[in-house]
């Protein structure tokens, strides 16, 4: 680790500040185990993190995170599934109360895939097949966004992946148990990396409005 001493030298600060003050709790943590209420599905980006943006403690929130904070349907058949392992775990393991699907400003993923990324001849990648969750979303948003400029329509497919996972979420048939006995909700936010916005999506007008 000596080749990455930004890590050591952040360890040693959080060793000094935030574990020393919170001592007590990671030593319950550890002895009780994790049982936060709320999952969120996250994008990977660096400049996105959850448990900064929501200003959590230890054992708060279970978060996963992956490009472009993608939720896949349910496919209990095929190939290796994290972000499906996660919610499973989350759901039937920790019981959770609440999954927020996170989407943000800016998203690499989003604009990758706007510019064709996921279009381009040669072998089929990992990302170009992740990417291909977003079709259905693409031509509802460009739809919708049609003659907008660049960015607008950018910011149109992030809310709409942000829909699509809700959408594809209710696919689990833990989940879908679990949402019609009201042991479960879902819910969707945006946060704008720029100017530290948060929205969250509303259930009934299907728009995202800003936390006041």
């Amino acid at each position: 680790m000596k080749d990455v001493p930004e890590l050591i030298d952040g360890y040693r600060r959080f060793l000094a500040g935030r574990y020393s003050e919170e001592a007590a709790v990671y030593r319950s943590l550890a002895e009780t185990g994790q049982s936060p209420k709320t999952m969120i599905v996250a994008c990977c980006d660096s400049r996105v993190d959850p448990a900064a943006i929501f200003n959590a403690g230890p054992g708060q929130l279970f978060i996963v995170r992956n490009v472009a904070n993608l939720v896949p349907p349910f496919e209990p058949h095929g190939d290796y599934h994290g972000t499906s392992a996660a919610l499973e775990f989350g759901v039937t393991g920790l019981e959770v109360e609440t999954i927020l699907v996170m989407g943000h400003a800016r998203c690499g993923g989003v604009r990758a895939y706007l510019e064709g990324f996921h279009e381009r001849e040669g072998k089929r990648g990992f990302i170009q097949r992740w990417m291909s969750l977003l079709n259905t979303a693409r031509t509802t948003a460009l739809r919708e966004s049609s003659g907008d400029s660049p960015e607008a329509q950018q910011r149109a497919l992030e809310h709409a992946s942000v829909r699509q996972s809700l959408e594809n979420l209710e696919t689990f048939p833990f989940i879908k148990e679990r949402l019609s006995d009201g042991r479960l909700k879902l819910r969707g936010a945006y946060f704008d990396i720029a100017d530290g916005r948060l929205l969250t999506l509303d259930t009934e007008s299907g728009e995202f409005l800003a936390v006041d």
